[in-house]
């Protein structure tokens, strides 16, 4: 059995998740949405911008702060957007949906129009989803984006994730980067009992998430990308959230990316289950 439950007016974020009989996102409640970001799609930036400030193309851009304690703006600005159904469709074996979020204002900070399109697809065992990113404005702007999904484990402390990284991103007590540097868990990373809040930068496509009752594995279609690793106060749950860029990316330039008027970037995360 696999069922997948879409929140429109939460980013279209992914708030439930089943595959292969397995449920592998539930609502995190009692914590709120807008503090745990869960499932949504980080866009314009993934993770933190210091200050909420950073210049681009020697125009300097305010970001209001929603991280008050750290001073910081994090996870961008369409977790809380509400997207449109635009197309879709399903049959006995797989099910489909497009949804469409049009930013047609400028917002504070980032005074840029675009069109953001998501595409979720679901199978018995796997779930894609296509992201699609075009820049309607007459302007460049800068941009990397993320996804905050959220998985269960029976077992977090004897759960481990394998991934093939020998750098990940030194973080300060605000969680922006001060630089990279060696990551010493290079072949298979150990949750225990571990309070994670970390970045690695990936050497390959491929992230495994091994549980005692299954197996999922992440897979990005793109080149460079990163993996940043958050356990919450939710026992048992532990964000595994793809990005292109890392903590601070908009003044650090570490997975940065342009995007110019009239162009379109596209990015694929599946997700695929198998049994112990």
């Amino acid at each position: 059995m696999s069922k997948a439950k879409i929140h429109l007016n939460q980013g279209a974020s992914l708030q439930e998740l089943t595959l292969g009989g397995h449920e592998l996102i539930k609502d995190m409640s009692p914590f709120a949405y807008d503090t745990t970001y869960a499932s949504s799609i980080l866009f314009p930036f993934a993770n933190r911008i210091k200050d909420g400030s950073y210049t681009f193309e020697g125009i300097s851009y305010q970001f209001d702060i929603n991280e008050e304690k750290l001073n910081n703006a994090l996870h961008g600005l369409v977790y809380n957007k509400t997207f449109e159904v635009i197309h879709k469709e399903g049959t006995e074996t797989y099910a489909s949906v497009k949804l469409m979020y049009h930013e047609k204002n400028e917002s504070n900070g980032f005074p840029f129009t675009y069109v953001i399109c998501l595409e979720y697809i679901l199978t018995e065992t796997t779930i894609d989803l296509n992201v699609e990113i075009k820049n309607t404005d007459s302007k460049p702007f800068p941009f990397t984006l993320g996804w905050h999904p959220y998985f269960l484990s029976s077992d977090l402390h004897n759960s481990s994730l394998i991934f093939d990284s020998n750098l990940k991103l030194q973080l300060d007590k605000r969680n922006i980067t001060e630089k990279i540097v060696i990551n010493e868990n290079a072949d298979c990373f150990k949750i225990n009992n571990q309070f994670l809040d970390d970045c690695f930068v990936l050497n390959s496509k491929y992230t495994v998430f091994k549980t005692p009752k299954y197996v999922l594995t992440l897979r990005t279609s793109e080149e460079d990308s990163y993996l940043q690793l958050y356990t919450p106060p939710q026992k048992n749950t532990i964000a595994i959230e793809p990005t292109t860029g890392g903590s601070d990316s908009f003044n650090n330039g570490i997975g940065l990316k342009t995007l110019k008027p009239g162009d379109t970037y596209s990015i694929n995360w599946n997700l695929n289950i198998d049994n112990v």
